[in-house]
This record gives structure tokens, C-alpha cells and sequence, in this order.
């Protein structure tokens, strides 16, 4: 069985990986631009956008090391990520993707429980994985 997942800040209630898309755009609608959710199993997924491009990061533990989608090959940074602190944030636009690619890997994840298989990967610190367009 799968793990189900909820939105840190929204009802407790499990979101599919159907619903998963929709919540997020809601969210990106009101200027909720830092998601977070949570797997029953403690694991953590983050995605964090700036309307355009956006950060997916999942986490096996809190504060351990994670991975997140990448754009091999992307030049430039882009501003606008804005966290629920306030803070805003720039990223390389290499280690962000655009936010109708960042959809497919969020919904792989609450639905399967890990990347989708055509995810390329590489042993680094953050393993990056590259979200194929």
C-alpha cells in the first residue's frame, strides 16, 4: 500500500496524486508559493514556486539530505520563490524546473511513492534529478 500524504497547512486530510496538482495550483492561486507535505511514513515533500519554475524537493527525514528535480544545462536564476517566513529566495534556474514539468514529479511521488522511472539521476550531495521534458 501506498503512503498517503497531507498538506502540512491545509486539512489533515489525504491528498491524492490526482489532487495533488489542483492543491498546488490553488495554493500558487492565493500566493501559497512553499508547500509542504508529509508522507504516515514521516517522509517530507517539498515544493516551493514562483508561478513559473519550481523547486521539488522530497526528504526521507527532516533535515536530511534530499534531491530535488533539475533542468541540466539551464543558464541563470530566477527570483519570486517566497517561503511561508517571508523570505524570499533566488535559485539557479538549473536547480529549478518549469512548474508545468515540477507537476508530473509531485504527483509520481504521492501517488507511487518515488520518482517517476524516467528520472535521471546523479550521486551528489542533494542528488539532482533531472525531470525529463
Amino acid at each position: 500500500m501506498i503512503e498517503p500524504w497531507v498538506i502540512h497547512d491545509d486539512n489533515p486530510v489525504p491528498v491524492s496524486s490526482a489532487g495533488v496538482v489542483e492543491a498546488l495550483r490553488t495554493r500558487g492561486d492565493s500566493r501559497r508559493l512553499e508547500t509542504w507535505l508529509t508522507s504516515s511514513s514521516g517522509r517530507l515533500l517539498a515544493f516551493v514556486t514562483n508561478a513559473e519554475r519550481a523547486m521539488v524537493v522530497p526528504l526521507e527525514v527532516e533535515g536530511g539530505p534530499g534531491e530535488h528535480a533539475v533542468d541540466p544545462g539551464t543558464a541563470g536564476s530566477s527570483d519570486g520563490f517566497v517561503l511561508s517566513s517571508g523570505q524570499g529566495d533566488e535559485y539557479p534556474d538549473k536547480d529549478t524546473v518549469p512548474i508545468r514539468e515540477a507537476f508530473r514529479p509531485m504527483e509520481h511521488i504521492v501517488g507511487a511513492g518515488t520518482w517517476p522511472a524516467d528520472a535521471r539521476g546523479w550521486p551528489i550531495a542533494e542528488r539532482a534529478i533531472a525531470v525529463p521534458r
